[in-house]
């Protein structure tokens, strides 16, 4: 996505952000900048992105506030950086110049994702609000980039980036500025941040990371709102199978939730495609493209995408009539008929008031002992020799250990996707005995519920 994006760059190029500094002393030093590179640093960098009217009357989005400043970077590096810049301004306001003054409007989190040529990620998460000030005013977005990929994160620190706006945006410095210089947490723990606020003194702001560090970039409670347990198993199911889905809605919170919670339902395996959880207006033509994506689509341009085929189109709207605008029309017979009955059944323990970590478990339990089923023998194919070489995967052999005609069916396609074929490249580089964490885990415990079964039936 980024790397077409490029291309509209160099036609278009970015303004000079007008940037605000809010103090001289220098913030980046050799040290630091090689710190963040490494992931230790919450965020890239801050910037605020506020809609400007042009000589032509209509509204454009331009920088007018970035933390910290990015000083001493040589031509090519300030290229790369205005090409950035304006792609986060599109994606912060996706709609284009469609825009005119607001006396009110409900501030709302969203997040996207800049896929850099060599397929690496930074994410962008964005707050939107009403600027203070009296009459009719066009919103205006906080945005941080960052690696790190913690969305409940990120929310609780705009929550305190959105307080020391109400005061000053010279309040919004100094609390950046603590949060830049800490360390980000490992799972489970928690880093404190101190921070000073007129009339209040200092406090001290307590950033908790989730244990299970695979879904902390997700909450699933959207998804499920928005769907039905049967209408997700049929979206899991399309994805599985690397097609083209796009999601339809006029929230861009809605769109940026639910297409990241799609994702992490492919866990241990990873989207290797494009990737657009908000399709800016000027980017629409992506869903021309024949290769398999994820896009979310607000619904005015709705009409721009349902006249496509070959692909499925969910509208996560609450007015809507059907969900399914576009359909292939095979998505419920891609998943072997038991297993997709264990998912619905374990979906239906979800609590309709459940909390963020237990619906994580309940989707986890749900989806993951569903890929242990279907390939989680994957291990005893990679044949390794002692000379240390990488291991070779017998695929072949791999399909035909499994029993199940309609498992065997569902694998023998699936191996042919390409989020299945980098995970077992990860594996054959690695030593024997791979371990893949939670999904390693779950091999382990499905193999003794097995064993411990067997057991039972001999007695």
């Amino acid at each position: 996505m980024w790397s077409s994006f490029r291309g509209k760059l160099n036609r278009d190029r970015v303004k000079e952000p007008c940037q605000e500094s809010l103090d001289s002393a220098p913030v980046d030093t050799t040290a630091r900048e090689q710190r963040y590179m490494s992931g230790q640093y919450f965020f890239e960098y801050l910037v605020v992105v506020s809609l400007k009217k042009s000589k032509e009357g209509a509204y454009e989005p331009q920088i007018t506030y970035q933390f910290p400043k990015r000083d001493g970077m040589v031509r090519f590096q300030r290229e790369e950086e205005e090409k950035t810049l304006k792609a986060i301004t599109l994606f912060c306001f996706p709609e284009g110049i469609s825009w005119a003054p607001l006396t009110e409007y409900h501030s709302e989190t969203f997040s996207f994702v800049l896929t850099e040529i060599d397929g690496s990620r930074r994410n962008g998460y964005c707050r939107r609000l009403l600027p203070h000030g009296n009459g009719a005013r066009p919103p205006e977005a906080f945005c941080i980039i960052s690696s790190l990929a913690c969305f409940g994160l990120f929310s609780k620190i705009f929550d305190e980036v959105e307080k020391r706006h109400q005061i000053s945006m010279a309040m919004i410095y100094p609390f950046m500025q603590s949060l830049r210089e800490a360390a980000f947490p490992a799972p489970g723990n928690t880093v404190k941040i101190k921070s000073f606020i007129p009339d209040k003194g200092t406090e001290i702001i307590s950033l908790t990371r989730p244990v299970d560090s695979w879904l902390e970039h997700v909450d699933f409670r959207t998804l499920f709102r928005c769907l039905t347990n049967e209408e997700v198993v049929l979206v899991f199911a399309a994805a599985v199978m690397e097609r083209r889905i796009v999601f339809i809605a006029v929230e861009l919170s809605t769109l940026s939730q639910v297409i990241h919670a799609v994702a992490a339902l492919l866990y241990p395996f990873t989207w290797q495609h494009t990737f657009i959880s908000i399709v800016p207006e000027i980017l629409i033509d992506v869903v021309m493209a024949p290769t398999p994506y994820l896009l979310g689509v607000q619904k005015r341009l709705m009409e721009q995408v349902t006249d496509q085929t070959d692909l499925l189109v969910v509208d996560l709207s609450e007015d809507r009539k059907d969900t399914f605008l576009v359909q292939i029309g095979d998505e419920k017979s891609i998943l072997p008929p038991k297993l997709q009955d264990e998912i619905l059944q374990a979906l239906r323990n979800r609590k309709e008031k459940a909390t963020v970590e237990e619906l994580n478990r309940v989707v986890s339990e749900a989806f993951l002992p569903f890929f242990v089923k279907t390939v989680g023998h994957f291990a005893l194919y990679v044949t390794r020799n002692s000379s240390g070489q990488p291991g070779v995967f017998q695929s072949r052999a791999f399909y035909k250990a499994i029993k199940s005609n309609t498992t065997r069916h569902f694998v023998k396609k699936f191996l042919q996707t390409q989020m299945f074929d980098l995970f077992i490249q990860e594996v054959e580089q690695q030593p024997a005995s791979p371990q893949q964490g939670i999904f390693h885990k779950k091999i382990v415990e499905y193999q003794e519920q097995k064993r411990k079964e067997k057991a039972k039936k001999r007695h």
